[in-house]
């Protein structure tokens, strides 16, 4: 039984934390033994990972508050569940997993690189890179964020790149959400429906979205655009008056975060990113894809290369181009979309599904374990 043990900043709802959920819960439970401890509190996702059989710990530590007492209680962690590995994920674990490794019988160190470049993380990461060489891996889940920090100074000793990976039972065509959805928001069966899912921050450049939407919207009286995630809601002033500024107030909705993401996505034909930076592998893509829904995106991080041929890629800052690229789609018509959204899913089920991932994370798991260290 090989136990690893995930050190995680925090566990609200992310793509790191989602990932680690499902790495931990669908791994072999007779070969594999999950511990996950979050730096702050159990969040969104403890609650959720714990039911799965899973074991969750909180080092009770606050955000932006260094705190030298989350060493000692991770060293305790650490005692009490004697793991193999420790894999740590986001940049504060990988520091705080950087320390225990000195100070603990822990032998083997894994860190989890998640993202490409974030902003106010420049002296973090600059520390980082000079302890890159000691973790015995570090894993990546795209090529850009590889090549982002190697520029930085990292220097691996063995970097894996392990791709996110996408329930495809989960995020399916449905038919029936797809009516449900769009009878739920007031969307016409005859309007060509665009959907952002992502949180309200600068890296996803919601004003890139607004601009190229008021472009569309000029164009294209069936074009209707809604926006998902934290901080899209009403309530945000700001979004709110931007929306206005352009003159979509009735051509937008906004739905904030949204617990059943994988029904909304069967209610649009195009599903889009239109971030700025600080992309790696972009869920959301994967999970519309999934869906047999299109997707037009900024080329940030691995964005091309998930979404292949069966769908566009546009320079990020450019409204124009993103609101070219959305009106190609719309030039498809309902059966072109639908060819193209049916390919997308076969792509994310070739190359992406979770129990693929799942598998080479196992396979990782199983050479560091057994000190077998091949170069990559």
């Amino acid at each position: 039984m090989i136990t690893i043990l995930h050190l995680i900043t925090g566990l609200e709802v992310g793509g790191a934390e989602r990932m680690l959920a499902h790495i931990a819960s669908c791994s072999d439970r007779h070969r594999f033994r999950s511990v996950v401890v979050s730096m702050t509190g159990p969040g969104r996702m403890g609650p959720l990972i714990e039911a799965e059989g899973i074991t969750v710990r909180s080092l009770g530590l606050r955000r932006g508050a260094p705190d030298p007492r989350g060493i000692l209680r991770l060293l305790r962690t650490l005692r009490e569940f004697r793991p193999d590995i420790l894999q740590t994920w986001l940049y504060h674990a990988d520091l705080l997993g950087l320390i225990a490794r000195q100070l603990s019988p822990t032998k083997r160190l894994v860190w989890n690189l998640r993202c490409t470049e974030m902003e106010g993380t420049a002296g973090l990461t600059r520390l980082l890179a000079r302890g890159s060489g000691v973790p015995e891996a570090v894993i990546v889940n795209s090529y850009a964020g590889q090549r982002y920090h190697e520029a930085l100074g990292y220097q691996s000793r063995r970097w894996v790149m392990i791709p996110n990976g996408f329930d495809t039972e989960c995020f399916r065509p449905d038919t029936g959400a797809r009516r449900r959805g769009r009878a739920e928001l007031g969307i016409s069966d005859d309007a060509v429906a665009l959907l952002l899912p992502a949180r309200y921050d600068a890296m996803k450049d919601h004003a890139n979205f607004l601009a190229a939407a008021a472009k569309l919207a000029g164009r294209h009286p069936e074009a209707q655009f809604a926006l998902a995630g934290t901080g899209a809601e009403p309530g945000n002033r700001e979004l709110s008056e931007a929306i206005a500024a352009h003159g979509l107030a009735d051509r937008i909705r906004l739905l904030g975060e949204r617990r059943d993401i994988e029904a909304l996505y069967p209610a649009f034909d195009i599903v889009t990113l239109s971030s700025a930076f600080g992309e790696g592998f972009p869920n959301v893509l994967g999970e519309a894809m999934a869906c047999g829904v299109p997707c037009v995106a900024t080329d940030i991080g691995d964005a091309a290369a998930i979404i292949g041929d069966c769908g566009i890629v546009v320079p990020a800052r450019d409204p124009e181009a993103l609101a070219a690229g959305w009106q190609r789609l719309m030039g498809l018509g309902a059966h072109g979309r639908a060819a193209l959204g049916a390919r997308a899913r076969a792509r994310i089920v070739e190359h992406y599904d979770l129990a693929l991932v799942v598998a080479r994370f196992e396979v990782l798991y199983d050479e560091i374990a057994g000190g077998d260290q091949p170069n990559s």
